[in-house]
């Protein structure tokens, strides 16, 4: 008897419906929680939210007017200020903008109806049902958000070292007692003298920049293992040493409270510096560089693959042979002469790495480009006179993407590893720039006595690699046809 396929199985559909709408009521939790989140780091960091904006229209005027007096003062910590104020703004407003995409679609079933789904909307709703995959797209998502906000949500500074006879190795969960001084923390940069508009702009500036490295808390501060007070005085001990200050010298000339608890939710090292704070800012350099690598070596290889088998001949032949030398070569041993002849900066990391990844890549796309380019499509481009640029980037290239993202999302996973792994070795990124390989390098030698150093970043390393490998699942499952049911 001959059975008919052409109509789906009620139940088929029903199940299908019931995981899309799973999906569905998962993403609007997730956007709700994440709405909310951004809100409340809004509301807590208000004060260094408005510093933050402000010095950045105070940059844009001293730029306009003196370009000099700016790039004396200008610094990489202030940057992250900028780009994190803008990214806690500008995420809740696209968050807000798809809720209500969201909500109008659901409002007029007709137009959703009739609306004509393109390959890339088909592969994003068979990607929406691939759950697993959706739970590790949340979680990159809100690490390259701590990546971006890690100066609003990292506790301490990721470099302070103060009274490390106190602070040193502190288990998770420590809370130390600080003395607040009336002394003010010292000024990174001098304030300039003389008047007129530049001198105000650049003061101006000088002073936002010294509360934004301070936090918005310009007193310093003492970490004591205990206190108490007698008279006009103050009796502290820090480690063994016992000390006397005057309550004339802490703020508010001892009347108020003298003192603050800190607490130290990972831990701290054996410089005092806070792990919590370390890994946060971690983050940013091994989720920066693993992104940055794949992006370049995935543009170098899809352009180097189409090229090579399109035109074929003695590019082709010169092409794959330069691929199988790099193929050929240890890409460690490679990396490594690399690092040792020219050193170790972030920027040199990411060439090379962008430099050494891209053969895989190179080959997939050519693979593709040799069946594409003897197909039907092609041919009449070829006879309607379309030049070969045109060919390659109008109707190639976009028909290759399918392993290149899939390449990619696999590959993110890869270079975090490889990157952690130089710098645990100490040819990565040098300390005191804070990365999770160099931040369980500092932490091998004291891991049975001190697991904390160690083992957080590590946490993290693991988490993010098997979320991108989680990813790159679902999108291999969502962009084939054969997988999406």
């Amino acid at each position: 008897m001959k059975t008919d396929h052409s109509t789906p199985s009620p139940l088929l559909n029903k199940q299908t419906g019931a995981g899309e709408n799973r999906s569905q009521k998962g993403v609007r939790i997730f956007l709700s929680a994440t709405l909310l989140g951004f809100v409340l780091i809004l509301l807590i960091q208000a004060d260094l939210v408005l510093i933050s904006f402000r010095s950045l229209f105070t940059a844009t005027a001293l730029i306009l007017s003196a370009p000099k007096a700016f790039q004396e003062i200008f610094s990489t910590e202030i940057l992250e200020f900028w780009i994190a104020a803008l990214y806690l703004v500008a995420v809740p407003i696209v968050l807000l903008l798809i809720a209500r995409k969201r909500s109008l679609r659901k409002k007029t079933p007709e137009l959703q109806k009739s609306e004509e789904l393109s390959i890339g909307k088909i592969s994003l709703r068979a990607f929406m049902r691939h759950t697993i995959a959706l739970y590790a797209s949340a979680i990159i998502f809100l690490l390259y958000s701590a990546a971006f906000l890690a100066p609003f949500i990292a506790p301490f500074s990721p470099y302070d070292q103060q009274d490390f006879l106190v602070t040193a190795y502190q288990p998770p969960l420590s809370r130390l007692e600080a003395l607040i001084l009336r002394q003010p923390k010292n000024l990174i940069i001098p304030l300039q003298k003389g008047s007129g508009t530049t001198v105000q702009l650049a003061n101006t500036l000088i002073s936002d920049f010294q509360l934004l490295k301070t936090r918005n808390e310009p007193n310093a501060i003492r970490f004591v293992n205990e206190y108490r007070r007698e008279g006009n005085n103050v009796i502290y001990r820090q480690g063994i040493r016992t000390k006397t200050i005057s309550l004339a010298e802490l703020a508010g000339g001892g009347r108020s409270n003298i003192a603050v608890t800190r607490t130290f939710i990972l831990g701290t090292d054996q410089y005092g510096r806070d792990i919590l704070s370390r890994v946060i800012y971690g983050s940013k350099i091994s989720l920066s560089i693993g992104f940055l690598v794949v992006l370049i070596s995935v543009t170098l290889g899809t352009i180097i693959g189409v090229s090579s088998g399109y035109f074929g001949g003695w590019i082709d032949a010169l092409m794959m042979r330069i691929v199988d030398i790099l193929i050929a070569f240890p890409a460690l041993f490679l990396i490594l002469i690399i690092i040792a002849t020219f050193g170790n900066s972030i920027y040199l990391i990411v060439i090379t790495l962008s430099f050494t990844g891209w053969m895989g890549v190179a080959r997939i796309v050519r693979s593709q480009v040799l069946s594409l380019k003897e197909q039907e499509f092609i041919l009449a481009a070829k006879s309607l006179g379309l030049s070969s640029m045109r060919i390659i980037f109008r109707h190639l290239a976009p028909n290759t993407l399918t392993p290149v993202i899939i390449a990619a999302t696999l590959r993110i996973g890869s270079i975090i590893l490889t990157e952690a792994g130089l710098s645990f070795l100490g040819l990565g990124v040098q300390p005191p720039t804070p990365s999770w390989g160099n931040i369980i390098n500092e932490g091998r030698d004291s891991l049975l006595n001190y697991w904390w150093i160690s083992t957080f970043p590590g946490i993290a390393i693991l988490t993010t690699v098997v979320c991108f490998n989680l990813i790159g699942d679902g999108v291999r499952d969502a962009l084939d046809p054969r997988m999406r049911g």
